[in-house]
């Protein structure tokens, strides 16, 4: 699954597509070399939107603390809960995985532990469809494991400990403090402990967001300021929507550029007030946009928000600028009809035409 353009790459493949070497992130012609026979499909975002709000809401019907990892992860804490269900915490994800599959139609991977590293370590033992718990024994089950088996231990930090001899679990879980200390520099106590399978880290239910941005890479490089400024249209009303889903505005915009040579322009803009509006969005990107252009080429197109602000900041009325208000009501408007029936129900003028494939 993913794009199928010349520069389209996967975002994710079956099982069977993975046994012959595809994975996410590859470019997709080297992806249909390897699998010849795939089926490719386009992703289908909202969809997925849909199904993970409904996931979560039967996962909050659970417990309170739920954290959203991501469109398709989210941490539990079910301590103090079997009263409340009548059921211990392993029979609890048992049925959460089955409601998923039967009331949804897609399947879920639980995971179990004592710690919020080792539940998803144990929701990956047995993928798809994966049902796995790991109590006390958590030491043992890691220790012949590979250190790369650990989150947030990369292909860089791998070959450095190896070099160090620190191939298994087992072998950095067995280091004193003062082995870790002057092994692994001042994070290695750290390390030793997740080695071990420890963790202390809370579930916490809500995450401040810190920023919203959106890109796109195109399939053909674009130069023409028509087609780029229609791309950076269609970024500003999906910067816009994920603001308001988000329930921020953004003070400010920042613009990024890729050049068919991959080299990466910036540029940034502070807002009057707070905004979620695609037209004020676009009104102060396209500005930016135009000062980079000339004649060169270009590869990707973002944008992102600079400072965010509460979404009851956005757009206040202006003096200066009487059409603020009725501008506000035609978006809400816009965005209560594509709610119902889609994004293509409703386009505005400067959206239509050829676009860049």
């Amino acid at each position: 699954m993913g794009g199928t353009g010349e520069r389209g790459v996967v975002s994710t493949a079956c099982y069977i597509a993975r046994l012959n070497g595809a994975r996410s992130a590859m470019p997709m012609r080297r992806a249909r070399a390897l699998c010849p026979d795939a089926v490719i499909l386009p992703p289908d975002m909202s969809a997925y939107r849909t199904v993970a709000e409904s996931i979560r809401v039967m996962m909050r019907e659970l417990t309170p603390l739920v954290e959203v990892k991501s469109i398709d992860e989210a941490v539990l804490n079910l301590s103090g809960t079997r009263e409340l269900h009548g059921a211990p915490p392993c029979v609890v994800v048992a049925r959460l995985a089955q409601r998923v599959e039967r009331e949804l139609g897609v399947t879920i991977s639980v995971g179990l532990a004592t710690n919020t590293m080792m539940a998803k370590l144990a929701a990956g033992i047995d993928k798809p469809r994966g049902y796995g718990v790991i109590g006390s024994e958590a030491r043992e089950w890691l220790a012949d494991k590979p250190v790369r088996l650990l989150p947030g231990i990369g292909k860089a930090q791998e070959d450095s400990l190896q070099k160090r001899g620190l191939v298994k679990l087992g072998a950095i879980a067995a280091l004193t403090p003062e082995e870790a200390l002057r092994r692994l520099g001042p994070r290695g106590p750290e390390l030793v402990a997740r080695a071990r399978g420890e963790g202390s880290r809370k579930v916490t239910p809500f995450h401040p967001v810190k920023s919203v941005s959106t890109e796109v890479t195109f399939t053909r490089d674009i130069r023409d300021a028509t087609l780029l400024e229609r791309e950076l249209w269609d970024l500003c009303e999906q910067l816009a929507l994920r603001l308001k889903r988000k329930e921020v505005s953004t003070q400010g915009i920042s613009l990024k550029l890729r050049t068919a040579s991959f080299q990466t322009r910036s540029r940034a803009m502070k807002l009057h007030t707070p905004t979620v509006l695609p037209d004020r969005l676009f009104q102060a990107a396209r500005s930016l946009l135009a000062a980079e252009i000339g004649d060169t080429a270009f590869r990707l197109i973002g944008l992102g928000s600079n400072g965010l602000a509460p979404l009851d900041d956005a757009d206040p009325p202006d003096l200066a600028d009487e059409q603020t208000q009725s501008r506000v009501a035609m978006q809400q408007a816009i965005d209560s009809l594509r709610s119902r029936f889609g994004k293509a129900a409703i386009q505005r003028g400067r959206a239509l035409g050829d676009r860049s494939e």
